[in-house]
């Protein structure tokens, strides 16, 4: 489990395909506090640590997983947004996030508003009916809150410091972005359906 509060901007130093995606990803962590088999989030993605040196670590990604998400995008130098996963006692600064991405959102539109940044996307239309305007979604394993909702497109509004510390400050139109619908919103739809 995750909280969508990004704790380091990593990059991608290598990839190689060897019948899965094999990653090695650079990091700020201290990665002697890192175990092979631990759970990191990258770009929102729940990945397991299969490698560590001592500024990276490794991570294999099935076929499942790049048809879902947006890392077929990844090239060597990327940023990301990188999120260890949640310790008891850990603030709960975002919302609850699985890093098990729902499907990939389009930027549609960015506009300056004051200091701040509005970014529309455009969300698949089987999730679009989970996105609800003041609730939470998690992108690129940011979490954010929705402003608005006008059918499959959502807008969020991106503060300075988001921007700053996070790979929203890079972001532009046609970007594809991973989209995890917040997991109360899934459970009520499910609960609907029983109904």
């Amino acid at each position: 489990m995750f909280t969508g509060i990004v704790t380091d901007l990593g990059e991608v130093r290598a990839l190689r395909q060897a019948g899965d995606l094999h990653a090695r990803i650079a990091t700020g962590y201290d990665t002697s506090g890192i175990e092979i088999g631990a759970s990191i989030a990258c770009e929102g993605v729940c990945l397991t640590v299969t490698g560590l040196g001592e500024d990276w670590f490794e991570v294999d990604i099935s076929a499942e997983t790049v048809s879902k998400t947006n890392l077929s995008d990844w090239a060597v130098g990327k940023p990301l947004n990188l999120e260890r996963a949640l310790r008891l006692g850990d603030e709960l600064g975002g919302h609850i996030v699985s890093g098990h991405v729902d499907g990939v959102a389009e930027v549609v539109g960015i506009a300056d508003e004051g200091e701040s940044t509005r970014i529309t996307f455009r969300a698949p239309d089987a999730l679009a009916r989970f996105i609800a305007p003041k609730g939470s979604v998690a992108l690129n394993g940011t979490s954010l809150t929705v402003n608005e909702v006008n059918g499959a497109e959502f807008g969020v509004n991106l503060i300075p410091h988001t921007k700053a510390v996070t790979t929203w400050g890079g972001v532009a139109v046609g970007d594809h972005v991973n989209l995890e619908i917040d997991t109360l919103a899934r459970y009520v739809a499910r609960l609907q359906d029983w109904a």
